[in-house]
Formats: structure tokens, C-alpha cells, sequence
């Protein structure tokens, strides 16, 4: 199989660019392109891979080729098993003792559940879920609603643990229960999330597309719920772009995604799903988010300035997620006091969810290089993030 490193050679040498002229161009050092291209690295970061192809003038998939496969870590993979065994094993046939489950029941149960799952509570997660999984499995044709709302949750709590496999076969199967059009778009939202998190940049663009064009209202009789639904697959469309070096579709699907949020003109949850918030506020760290993924740490910091915290959840992915981008932004621009203190508040909040960001252990190693050395704080953090030291 040819390797990110082969492709990052045959392009440039198809430019007729040596890798010193290459390393000028993309911002990229001179020692990390011939590691790539020596095959002394086997990967690379999307991020490094999109400044290459945005040199080279190649979308960032040419460079990246197949997608990432689950990387989850030994722990989290035993964590989760009873979980993935939920989702992939045929249902189990009630045992004649047993009372059968009920779809207000089941629902009941779910409700009762889904703080768990906005407080990013995992470990408490893993031990309910299987239970839960299994009980809206037997539930049969009447509880279709309530599984493909507990499949949702799950898909995106296995996207979030890097369990790629089982999140894809949560989100088909909620996929293929969906009623309607707008059910189906709930569980596309997550669906593009995965194939960003995989690195499958283009199917992330097609998908969002697509489903943005089928579900997009008529402004001037649009339902909250459908804005928020449109608009949040613009920002997966946006996203998908600017990652796979297409700045122009990117910014093209941010704007309408602003209208949308104009329209609205609060940040709303369809259903009262936290997994769909969407408005104004979300827009403005999605704009940063694509402000950090193009490299440019002043504007990440300018455009945090004006984002009111105060509407957003401690435990809030996408604020944690932006925190993690202004936390970046520091580090890019020397302050790394700063950098280190939105990694401890993102801990003191959300603390399950910080270990599972690759992003963050990437933050730190970059800050703590730079360090002769280090704190009793820093190794802390080292050990949280899962970062060797």
C-alpha cells in the first residue's frame, strides 16, 4: 500500500519542487517531509498533510489516502466491549423468567440516561448501556423511535471514544430506522462527524452535502428545528472542506450556515438534543475551529474574544472542542501560561472527555518540548492525556 510519504514525493516531484522549496512553501520543516518521504514516519497528522497539499495544490485526501482506522487505546477497547457486543450481535431471545422489556420503560430508562451522556460521564456509560442496547433491541417494531434515539447516542459515544467500527454500525442502523427525513438528518449530523474523525474528508463533503440540499427549508417559513438541522450540516460540509484544502466550499457553506443562524437567532436543540444545539454562538466556534485547522492562531483568539461563554454548557463538546483550539492558538503564539490553563479547565470539566482527544496530547507535546523542564503539573496533565513523557 503506498504510504502518505510516497504520495507527499510523487506530487511534489510531479511540481518539480525540491523538498527544501516544498518545506518553504507548506510551513512544514525541511526534517519532517524527508522523514515522510525516507518512510521513517508511516503517518502524519491531517493538519501537517493539509499544509502539504495546499503547497502542492492537491486536495488533502490525494496525500492522506485511506483512512484512519480505530485507534482506540487497549483500555478503552476492553472498557467498551460489552457496548460494541450490544450493537453488532443479533438481539438475545428474553429468557422465560425474564419480564420483557416495555417501550415506556425503555424509554423511561433512556431519559433517565441521557444526562450521562451531555455530562460526557463514560465510565458510568459503560456499564448501563449494554443493558439499555439490548432491551430496545427486543423491543421490536413499536419501539423504533426510542432505539434509533438511543442508536444515535451510541454512535456518537463510540465516535467520541474512537471506536470507529461500532460507531458506524450504531449510526446505519439508526439510519435505516429513521421515520422521516428529519430523523434520518439527526443521525447524519453524527454520520459526517465519523467520516471527518476517520479522515474520509470527501465522503464528510458528499454526505453533508447531500443531506443539507434535501433538507433544506424555505427561509421565510422555515421551523427552528429545520434551521438547525440544515445549518449543522453546512458546518460538516464546512468543516470537510476546509480540512481537505477547499477553502472556497468551506467558506461558502459557513456563510450559509450563519444565515441560517441569523434566522434562528438563539442557539436552539431540536427535541431538546443536546448533540444538535445550534446558532449564532455555535457558528462563531465552528468559524474558529476552521481558523485553527487553516493556521491561524491570531484570528482563533480574536474571534474567541467575541463568543459569550456563558451560554454554554461546562461539559459542552463543542465548547470543550473550541477550548481546545484557542489552547492551540497559544501555544502558536508563545504563550503557553495560557495554552496549559484551558487545558486544566477543560480537565476540571470534563474530565472523561479530555482523554479522549488526540488533539490535546498534540497541544501538550508541542508545549512541553519547548520546556527544559517540567512541572508537577505538566506530568499530570502528561498523565491524563495519555502523552509518554
Amino acid at each position: 500500500m503506498t504510504t502518505a510519504g510516497q504520495r507527499v514525493k510523487e506530487v511534489r516531484k510531479r511540481r518539480g519542487l525540491t523538498q527544501t522549496e516544498l518545506a518553504k512553501a507548506s510551513g512544514v520543516s525541511i526534517s519532517t517531509i524527508r522523514k515522510l518521504e525516507q518512510g521513517e514516519r508511516e503517518t502524519a497528522r491531517l493538519e501537517t498533510l493539509r499544509k502539504l497539499a495546499q503547497a502542492l495544490r492537491v486536495p488533502t485526501m490525494r496525500l492522506a489516502g485511506e483512512p484512519r482506522k480505530d485507534d482506540a487505546s487497549a483500555e478503552t477497547v476492553d472498557r467498551w466491549r460489552a457496548v460494541r457486543e450490544a450493537l453488532e450481535r443479533p438481539p438475545v431471545a428474553p429468557g422465560l423468567d425474564d419480564d420483557p422489556p416495555t417501550v415506556g420503560g425503555v424509554r423511561t430508562a433512556l431519559y433517565e440516561t441521557e444526562p450521562l451522556f451531555s455530562g460526557d460521564r463514560f465510565a458510568a456509560l459503560s456499564v448501563m448501556l449494554p443493558a439499555l442496547l439490548r432491551d430496545a433491541d427486543a423491543l421490536g417494531v413499536e419501539g423504533r423511535s426510542v432505539r434509533v434515539r438511543l442508536l444515535q447516542l451510541a454512535g456518537w459515544l463510540m465516535v467520541q471514544t474512537r471506536q470507529f467500527k461500532a460507531a458506524e454500525t450504531a449510526l446505519e442502523r439508526a439510519l435505516d430506522d429513521s421515520a422521516d427525513r428529519m430523523e434520518g438528518a439527526a443521525t447524519v449530523n453524527t454520520l459526517c462527524w465519523l467520516r471527518l474523525r476517520q479522515g474520509e474528508l470527501g465522503k464528510a463533503f458528499d454526505l453533508a452535502v447531500k443531506w443539507a440540499d434535501e433538507t433544506e427549508p424555505r427561509m421565510s417559513r422555515a421551523t427552528p428545528s429545520e434551521l438547525a438541522t440544515w445549518g449543522w450540516l453546512l458546518l460538516r460540509a464546512s468543516a470537510a472542506a476546509v480540512r481537505n484544502s477547499q477553502p472556497g466550499e468551506a467558506e461558502d457553506a459557513l456563510k450559509l450556515a450563519s444565515a441560517a443562524s441569523v434566522a434562528l437567532g438563539r442557539e436552539y436543540a431540536p427535541d431538546n438534543d443536546f448533540l444538535r444545539v445550534f446558532g449564532p454562538t455555535t457558528v462563531k466556534l465552528k468559524a474558529a475551529e476552521n481558523a485553527s485547522v487553516t493556521d491561524r492562531p491570531d484570528l482563533v483568539l480574536r474571534l474567541a474574544e467575541r463568543i459569550p461563554f456563558s451560554s454554554l454548557k461546562p461539559t459542552s463538546n463543542n465548547r470543550n472542542r473550541h477550548l481546545l483550539d484557542v489552547a492551540d492558538a497559544h501555544v502558536k503564539t508563545g504563550n503557553y501560561a495560557n495554552a496549559f490553563e484551558k487545558l486544566e479547565q477543560i480537565h476540571a470539566d470534563s474530565p472523561e472527555w479530555l482523554p479522549n482527544q488526540r488533539y490535546a496530547r498534540d497541544i501538550l507535546r508541542r508545549m512541553i518540548s519547548r520546556r527544559r523542564t517540567l512541572t508537577a503539573e505538566m506530568r499530570a496533565m502528561a498523565d491524563v492525556v495519555g502523552l509518554p513523557l
